[in-house]
């Protein structure tokens, strides 16, 4: 399956093909392009657009697109993913609707991420999926803790 999405990615678009390949599709293929062509390039390509405005997989209200991801393909049955969402979205947002600690964090790693003068959007993608499968990882250990809302709160 295609998907696509903004140019230079960070934060939710990053973390929503880590998403899609971990838990929707392995082998999904992503395509990034100028905010202006993500409709076209998605009508073309048969792709499915996320993370810009009007789309089924973006931004609702004060949510997020992994948030929106996790919601349309069921995923809500696991709490580390509920909370990984809630991290994201503290990153990717103002953080005024879950208030979570670790967005910031995940802010700081994100952005020195778009410093490290990588060549693109997909060589991000390959070196920051770590980030997000450390952060499961921590989500995971959080609700074994009995703490599906982080160690922080």
């Amino acid at each position: 399956m295609k998907w696509v999405t903004r140019e230079k990615v960070k934060v939710d678009r990053v973390a929503c093909p880590w998403l899609i390949r971990t838990f929707v599709d392995a082998e999904a293929e992503f395509l990034f392009v100028p905010r202006e062509q993500v409709m076209e390039v998605a009508e073309r390509a048969g792709a499915t657009p996320y993370d810009v405005p009007d789309v089924e997989l973006g931004h609702h209200g004060k949510e997020c697109s992994f948030e929106a991801i996790v919601k349309k393909y069921g995923l809500t049955r696991d709490p580390a993913l509920v909370l990984l969402g809630k991290i994201v979205n503290g990153a990717d947002t103002d953080n005024s609707l879950w208030r979570q600690p670790e967005g910031a964090g995940l802010e700081a790693v994100a952005e020195g991420f778009r410093h490290l003068g990588l060549r693109d959007d997909h060589e991000m993608l390959e070196k920051e999926s770590i980030v997000y499968d450390a952060l499961y990882a921590y989500c995971q250990a959080m609700v074994a803790q009995g703490k599906p809302e982080g160690a922080f709160k």
